[in-house]
């Protein structure tokens, strides 16, 4: 995440990804600001879920379901033409403890990433999807060996050992 490139956060609330790359796309931000993300916004950061989040400096929130076409339309609006240099997606669903169920609606919320990332993101651009470890594990993973150039896996510090969740990080799409 680099000054001036156009971020879209899906599943975003309650907003520490979107602060995070806040802080990236902000250079000049005033030292002791404590890490806020405050300062002059180089870049664009567009966020997307269907719960509320709070309002952050510089950020535009459309609160809705990617899967619904509306919710859609009303976010590439917001792209105004542009592509997406990166796309993150931390969207979950509400786990209702029966694995298979579980695993299906996970795979779904990362197939809806991918497929928005095929469409609005450069080819040069990254798609970072939160996953996790099950019985999807292995097709997601697959899935996202066949759209882009290079895969990458990636357990975040932040996340507890015990849990399943990790990160696949696509760089460069195979067929722009």
């Amino acid at each position: 995440i680099k000054p001036g490139q156009l971020v879209v956060d899906l599943g975003s609330t309650p907003g520490a990804w979107s602060q995070y790359v806040r802080r990236k796309l902000s250079p000049k931000a005033p030292s002791g600001s404590g890490g806020a993300a405050v300062g002059e916004l180089n870049g664009r950061i567009i966020a997307l879920d269907m719960l509320p989040m709070e309002p952050i400096e510089g950020v535009v929130f459309i609160q809705g379901d990617i899967g619904e076409e509306a919710v859609l339309t009303e976010l590439t609006a917001h792209m105004q033409g542009q592509l997406a240099d990166v796309v993150m997606s931390d969207m979950a669903p509400n786990l209702s403890g029966i694995s298979s169920a579980d695993a299906a609606r996970i795979e779904h919320l990362v197939e809806l990433a991918l497929e928005f990332a095929q469409q609005h993101l450069k080819p040069e651009g990254a798609l970072v999807a939160k996953v996790f470890h099950g019985g999807s594990y292995d097709a997601l993973y697959k899935r996202f060996s066949e759209t882009f150039v290079t895969v990458k896996r990636l357990k975040p510090k932040a996340s507890r050992d015990r849990s399943s969740e990790t990160f696949l990080i696509g760089l460069a799409l195979k067929n722009p």
